[in-house]
């Protein structure tokens, strides 16, 4: 009875991370089609344009991320100052202000009419063309606005990093009368180094991906060249083609980052010693650390948030309609679904490689995690063509059977979104069930066996209670992300359906921001809370 309850465990992790990889495989399978006059055409005028415009966004994002996450870190990590407890969480939470409504408010500040150039000109007495001033709808604005909302990556890897390195080599450093700037170039830099990679790894995934930031500051990227192709000249295969390209670009990216870090080894120690050896900053220093960090939480994360209270509250008898409740209601149904699925995929792929670990069983976790390297737009594609193909052979079977034919029961519904947000984000759910199965001592398996437990008795009386914590995080990391997705909603909402998502990007591009502050808000508050609970929870086990 256990060696078959754990072959069936073991081929429903095949089945299932077959089932999650087979949109990624179908976009490869799609730009083998036939649009070679639309490529070529697109490939000799514009494509070379939208590609040099994703390498800059990329690397420039990148660029600015390191320069905001890694001195914040360690500032946090290895300094003394005043509000540091409140700091250290505070600093994370950009992540919950989705890029493209951060664009949409600082368009709004910085835009001729807006309050800062109007300011400006009443304080000079200038006039329209007697001045320059930036224009915000441009590349390094785009640039501008995604380090904003994703350097909290490199800043909770980095900070992460500093805090576990070995206290004694910072000692040593110290004796040696090594600066607080050698300490940092010379050993926790190089230290951190693998962590930092990782965190630039996922910022540059996230701004490969992006859609509505880029698109509403009118800069051709090649996410937008994948929803131009197919939906304004509607041919998929010429889109596949592009997002193939986009897919081997990610998979280099992961590869180079791997690469570079390959032979570096680090053996080391954080719990070494306790001592509080942190720097405390006084006079010059410390105002300049203050500054630096108030004002980057200021400007990523507290005016942009105070913006939208603002105006939702100008403008709350407008924005509190009907529509607008259906639409949260939508959001809300399709979030927990997608967050259910993903954490139930999850404890079967984790808890089939825990109890017959091998390179078989990690190699299903592996694929059933590959979807969160594919951007909405790009993973869209794969995700219709194959549900489409799927409710044809329903159909064709219904016939067969002398049945009603059901209809696009897939790929005309909300499971279309739902399962393309459980293919982005199952890789998340899985990463947080894994971390906390590895805590778990392998001694205690054996007991249960010793003990007369079969497979499901020792997941739900050993297993499940103590990955608790793991599945709460999993899940709403999953809900928080599945909320804030704009570019597979755009693409594989039904007719007539909308979420919070697209409601505040159809708003926001209809130049219409005040409808769209209080949608925008409740997306800002639905990932706050989860970032404030998982926060309190990393600190008690830390």
């Amino acid at each position: 009875m256990r060696k078959n309850q754990q072959l069936t465990l073991s081929g429903l992790s095949a089945v299932l991370a077959l089932c999650l990889l087979l949109p990624v495989l179908t976009i490869f399978y799609l730009s083998a089609g036939q649009s070679e006059a639309l490529f070529s055409h697109l490939f000799s005028t514009v494509l070379p344009i939208y590609t040099l415009n994703t390498v800059i966004l990329v690397a420039g994002v990148m660029g600015v991320t390191l320069c905001l996450g890694v001195p914040t870190a360690w500032l946090m990590a290895m300094c003394r100052l005043p509000g540091e407890k409140f700091l250290q969480w505070a600093l994370v939470l950009p992540l919950a202000m989705p890029g493209y409504i951060a664009g949409y408010i600082y368009t709004d500040w910085f835009d001729y009419a807006g309050p800062v150039q109007s300011l400006l000109r009443s304080l000079t007495g200038w006039s329209a063309g007697e001045y320059w001033f930036p224009d915000l709808r441009t590349l390094p604005g785009a640039i501008f606005i995604l380090s904003l909302v994703l350097y909290p990556y490199v800043y909770l890897m980095a900070r992460a990093a500093f805090i576990e390195q070995n206290q004694s080599l910072l000692q040593a450093a110290r004796l040696l009368k090594c600066s607080p700037w050698s300490s940092f170039v010379r050993l926790s830099l190089p230290m951190a180094r693998p962590s930092i990679a990782v965190a630039l790894s996922l910022v540059a995934m996230e701004s490969l991906g992006d859609f509505g930031t880029v698109s509403y500051f009118a800069v051709s990227t090649l996410t937008t060249a994948v929803y131009d192709t197919w939906l304004g000249y509607a041919d998929i295969n010429a889109a596949a083609k592009i997002s193939a390209i986009m897919l081997v670009v990610i998979v280099l990216l992961i590869s180079a980052e791997r690469m570079s870090r390959r032979r570096q080894k680090q053996f080391q120690s954080g719990h070494s010693n306790r001592d509080d050896i942190r720097y405390p900053l006084q006079g010059k220093k410390k105002w300049v650390a203050l500054i630096w960090c108030w004002g980057l939480l200021l400007a990523a994360f507290i005016l942009p948030a105070l913006q939208l209270v603002l105006m939702a509250l100008d403008y709350l008898t407008e924005s509190w309609t009907a529509d607008f409740r259906q639409y949260t209601f939508n959001s809300l149904k399709v979030s927990m679904l997608a967050a259910m699925s993903a954490i139930l995929i999850a404890l079967i792929l984790n808890l089939n490689h825990r109890l017959r670990a091998g390179k078989r069983n990690l190699l299903f976790m592996r694929l059933a995690s590959m979807g969160y390297a594919v951007p909405g737009t790009v993973l869209a594609i794969g995700v219709l063509y194959t549900l489409t193909r799927m409710d044809h052979l329903l159909n064709d079977a219904a016939i067969q059977l002398n049945l009603d034919r059901p209809g696009l029961v897939l790929s005309g519904s909300i499971a279309a979104l739902v399962f393309a947000m459980v293919i982005r984000f199952s890789a998340v759910a899985i990463g947080s069930v894994e971390s906390h199965l590895h805590k778990i001592p392998p001694s205690l398996d054996m007991a249960g066996r010793n003990l007369g437990c079969n497979t499901s008795q020792m997941v739900t009386r050993i297993h499940l209670p103590l990955v608790r914590r793991g599945i709460l995080i999993a899940g709403l990391l999953v809900f928080i992300e599945s909320m804030k997705e704009l570019n597979a909603a755009l693409l594989l909402r039904p007719f007539n359906f909308e979420t919070l998502a697209t409601y505040v990007y159809n708003f926001a591009s209809d130049e219409q921001l005040e409808l769209a502050a209080l949608p925008a808000l409740l997306l800002v508050l639905v990932g706050l809370f989860p970032l404030i609970i998982i926060n309190r929870y990393l600190e008690q086990a830390h």
